[in-house]
């Protein structure tokens, strides 16, 4: 098993249809022990989502903009860490569906620290817990390249993710630290069905993608994300590893 008596951080799981709840699964699939995180009023989706793993994992609490929560992760979580799944992303409605013009900065700044910053955030708390040959896997909707219709400042959030995922690369990589990103095709999750307008990338997807695209699948996401936490991509950091089925590829 690729995850065989390996631990394993995963945030980001709401409900069974999250991309981080097929990533905890497979991983346990794989033989990882899964630590979720969660916390205020979310606490209580992921702890029914958890009942659904194949084993009930722990849950520790934290928000990546609480700085006491970030400051005591290590603590609490305990132990030592081989992956950290990063699957958090935020923004307010000014910021998404056609709102790029007149969202103001506090909503802006919100949509960057949540979806952008913490990544460099958790990837901090985390530190004193992993060591050479671990690896870090964040959640990506590519934007590096073009702008998507009612993704807004989302799709500028993920910009920065994307760049913030090369300088941790950069910094972690002296220890022994992979950081890698798996920019995935639409899938329909709880934050998806929040964007506006959202099922105008679902349509695009089905009929533009060579391999065509599930928006209802994540497994493929997830053996991506398994995939990179695992020891199969040794010398691999800084990288942006698409699974949306080609559509990256193809032009209009």
């Amino acid at each position: 098993m690729l995850l065989a008596n390996k631990r394993v951080l995963v945030t980001g799981v709401l409900n069974d249809a999250s991309i981080a709840f097929s990533v905890a699964r497979r991983a346990q699939q794989e033989g990882a022990t899964v630590v979720l995180t969660s916390f205020g009023r979310a606490m209580s989706l992921t702890e029914r989502a958890a009942r659904r793993l194949p084993e009930p994992p722990t849950i520790v609490e934290l928000d990546v903009t609480d700085t006491e929560h970030l400051g005591t992760l290590a603590e609490r979580v305990g132990g030592s860490l081989d992956g950290v799944l990063h699957a958090i992303g935020f923004a307010p409605e000014s910021c998404l569906g056609g709102g790029f013009l007149t969202a103001p900065w506090d909503d802006v700044a919100i949509a960057l620290q949540v979806s952008a910053y913490s990544l460099k955030a958790l990837a901090v708390a985390c530190r004193p817990l992993l060591g050479p040959g671990t690896s870090i896997v964040g959640l990506d909707f590519d934007n590096s390249r073009v702008a998507w219709p009612v993704y807004d400042w989302m799709g500028v959030a993920k910009a920065a993710f994307e760049s913030t995922a090369r300088y941790l690369a950069r910094d972690l990589g002296p220890d022994g630290i992979r950081v890698n990103l798996v920019a995935a095709g639409p899938i329909r999750t709880i934050a998806a069905r929040s964007i506006p307008g959202f099922e105008q990338f679902e349509d695009s997807w089905s009929s533009r993608a060579p391999l065509g695209w599930n928006v209802k699948d994540a497994e493929p996401v997830a053996t991506a994300c398994v995939a990179l936490l695992s020891h199969l991509f040794p010398a691999t950091t800084g990288e942006v590893v698409h699974v949306d089925g080609g559509y990256h590829a193809v032009g209009a």
